[in-house]
């Protein structure tokens, strides 16, 4: 494979490990009662396949680590945001 093809596909597959995160942590919301803005989940996809796809460039090494990288780098941005802030940005019902 040619050099660009393989960092566009790690890319990719960061991509794909950040927005499992999302969607995990969408459905783990959901099922603790919490009211999902779609604005702030659209937004918080976006992030997070932003994340995962830098991380996957980073750590292209092989295409388990990149996805690893997106999902885990997606999670530690969000418990730094959360720490940060003090509280959740999502509202209970």
């Amino acid at each position: 494979m040619v050099m660009t093809e393989v960092i566009f596909v790690a890319m990719l597959v960061g991509v794909l490990g950040g927005l499992v995160r999302a969607l995990y942590g969408l459905l783990k919301a959901t099922s603790k009662g919490f009211e999902i803005h779609p604005w702030h989940f659209l937004i918080t996809l976006v992030v997070s396949a932003i994340i995962g796809g830098l991380l996957g460039i980073v750590f292209n090494s092989d295409y388990r680590i990149a996805a690893l990288a997106g999902y885990v780098g997606t999670d530690i941005l969000e418990n730094v945001f959360k720490g940060s802030i003090g509280k959740s940005v999502m509202i209970r019902k």
